[in-house]
């Protein structure tokens, strides 16, 4: 089994982002601390590109195929448990609430696509775009491997074109969480797996500069209070998404022990579990601060360590290992 260093501590930069930003938008009405957490977000959507890659990469080099079947099976086991026991003590709690069109988009995958959905749903729309990459690109990878470089750039090439014709459709805030608009995020992390063994060690002072972007951009659409201009999206954020993919790979070369220290990597151990049950207690009515502490981390805990672990080892037993193994991507 290898882990790839920085990557749990990076998912817990990503979470905090996302959990604390929207904490202080919401009490504060804060657009600069509601931009941090979508940066948090894109953070995960680079990650993601990367390890998913990564994994197919490695296995194609060993066997010479990508195992379609495999992968996706062992996708369902890390992915759908805790999915499940999250949606379904909150689809009955909120039953009044809900449509029949919101139960279906949010079970399948498709809250991305529910441009009214309630709450407490939210946030289920990334990781309807994780799941919809992850049911794409493997297929996509196996059958057209030689072009896997012409594709991912006619992605990175696509998305921002999209983004500003939805802007001119008047689409803009829904639009937005559809998979088209933020393909160019798993792109930039699918490109960064492929050429980083051939990518030099990135020094400290380049790593300094590229997180300048990531740290400024967010604080300019925040001040320009999401409003989309022509220089954000043809330019700020295609260069933070690939300032944020350098700095992983900084991370991953360079592993920082901060990033590798034990309460971090939990943290980021535990982040889709916290991702998930997060949304009712920051965006609770009535939520405090230690409601959070309490019930959110709570039940992220005990989703991880009685849902998430559980079925990882019940899937190692019931699933074909591949020749590579990636804790943090399998």
């Amino acid at each position: 089994m290898k882990r790839i260093p920085s990557l749990d501590g990076l998912r817990a930069v990503a979470i905090s982002l996302v959990v604390v930003g929207h904490w202080v938008e919401l009490r504060h009405h804060s657009d600069v601390a509601g931009a941090f957490a979508n940066l948090g977000v894109r953070i995960f959507f680079v990650i993601s590109g990367y390890l998913i890659t990564t994994l197919l990469l490695t296995e194609r080099s060993r066997t010479s195929t990508i195992g379609l079947r495999e992968f996706y099976l062992r996708r369902a086991y890390r992915i759908l448990p805790a999915a499940i026991v999250f949606m379904l003590p909150v689809f009955i709690i909120f039953r009044h609430q809900l449509s029949w069109f919101h139960i279906l988009a949010a079970t399948f995958y498709l809250a991305n696509f529910d441009f009214f959905h309630p709450w407490f749903l939210g946030h289920l729309w990334s990781l309807s775009v994780e799941e919809q990459f992850y049911l794409l690109w493997p297929g996509v990878l196996k059958k057209w491997y030689r072009h896997r470089v012409g594709i991912l750039f006619g992605v990175v090439a696509v998305a921002p074109a999209y983004r500003v014709a939805c802007h001119f459709l008047g689409l803009h805030g829904r639009a937005d969480e559809t998979f088209p608009a933020v393909a160019d995020l798993l792109a930039v992390g699918c490109l960064l797996a492929i050429f980083a063994p051939r990518l030099p060690r990135i020094k400290a002072p380049w790593a300094l500069a590229m997180s300048l972007p990531v740290v400024l951009v967010p604080v300019y659409l925040g001040h320009m209070h999401f409003h989309m201009t022509w220089i954000l999206l043809l330019v700020l954020w295609p260069m933070m998404n690939v300032s944020i993919a350098g700095l992983l790979l900084h991370a991953v070369q360079r592993p920082y022990g901060i990033l590798n220290a034990r309460p971090v990597t939990w943290l980021g151990q535990i982040s889709y579990s916290l991702y998930l049950w997060q949304q009712l207690f920051v965006y609770g009515e009535h939520s405090k601060p230690w409601y959070y502490v309490i019930f959110a981390l709570g039940l992220a805990t005990a989703s991880y360590y009685l849902v998430e672990r559980p079925m990882l080892r019940l899937r190692d037993r019931a699933v074909r290992k591949p020749h590579v193994a990636l804790p943090q991507a399998a």
